[in-house]
């Protein structure tokens, strides 16, 4: 069995090259590697690099897996991950057991892929299926016709100054959802200050105030694959055709890239409208979250 320990928070440096941040870093990318999807979502990538530990807890093995176990409101949330080639030995166990021991209520954990040993563990430790979330993608694509707009309607990019308006609209378009909707002015702030930000691929459909009635942010990644990250329309403005003029001013702007988009597989009407524009999902490319209790 592998020797788990726990990282005390003042040791966990993200410049360390041979520390705990080292080993997460070799993990998550060689799992990437071998797995086509990484174990750690960007939210928690985003709160390691920024807040290092508060909050949350990390165990490592034996520097070939990691467990993240992250204060989420009344719950927690666990990330678990093991190198390919050290799978099948209990590290991902030994990991989970330690890492539970500190769980606070509920317990979310995502299964990036949907692994089968990830199924495997959940059951063990009393997790349930809770969620499925599909990548859907689309192959590199001319620009299409452009969407005309809604009378009163005119869509601009992101200038400096609209952040609150879009986390307005942002937090109406999600109220519902369980990430998405809690954006803060701090996690804005954050994507903002990533590398891959580009104001030229945030777009914004504003009425005749200058009031924003919806947005569609994109993204590049580094592989040069472009993605739909968010697009979020006021429940005051739905049904005016917003959703369809600002995905394809996006899908525009990505144009001659290969796309991908993440969307909950009950969620039919958004996956009626994106296989419509030439997106299609196969089942390896899907996210599982498990849920304790």
């Amino acid at each position: 069995m592998p020797e788990v320990a726990q990282v005390p928070p003042d040791s966990f440096r993200q410049d360390d090259a041979s520390g705990p941040a080292a080993v997460v870093r070799r993990v998550v990318a060689e799992c990437l590697a071998a797995d086509g999807h990484a174990p750690l979502d960007e939210a928690a990538t985003l709160r390691l690099k920024h807040h290092g530990l508060a909050d949350a807890g990390l165990w490592v093995a034996d520097d070939t897996g990691f467990a993240l176990l992250r204060t989420e409101g009344d719950g927690s949330a666990l990330d678990l991950a093991v190198l390919p080639a050290a799978r099948g030995e209990g590290a991902g166990r030994a990991l989970a057991s330690a890492a539970l021991t500190g769980a606070l209520g509920t317990v979310e954990a995502w299964a990036h892929g949907g692994h089968p040993a990830a199924a495997a563990l959940a059951a063990e430790f009393g997790f349930e299926r809770a969620r499925d979330l599909w990548v859907m993608r689309r192959p590199a694509t001319p620009a299409g016709p452009e969407a005309p707009s809604p009378a009163g309607v005119h869509v601009r990019t992101f200038r400096p100054g609209d952040e609150d308006e879009l986390l307005r609209v942002n937090a109406a378009a999600f109220a519902s959802h369980p990430e998405q909707g809690e954006m803060s002015d701090a996690d804005l702030g954050e994507r903002m200050a990533e590398p891959w930000f580009d104001p030229a691929g945030l777009f914004l459909a504003l009425d005749q105030h200058d009031r924003l009635l919806g947005f569609h942010w994109t993204k590049v990644h580094p592989s040069g694959e472009g993605e739909v990250y968010v697009v979020g329309i006021d429940p005051d403005s739905q049904g005016r055709g917003l959703g369809k003029v600002l995905t394809q001013a996006g899908l525009d702007h990505l144009a001659g890239r290969p796309v991908h988009l993440y969307v909950e597989s009950d969620n039919a009407p958004a996956i009626a409208i994106y296989s419509g524009l030439g997106f299609s999902h196969v089942p390896a490319d899907t996210h599982v979250q498990y849920r304790s209790g």
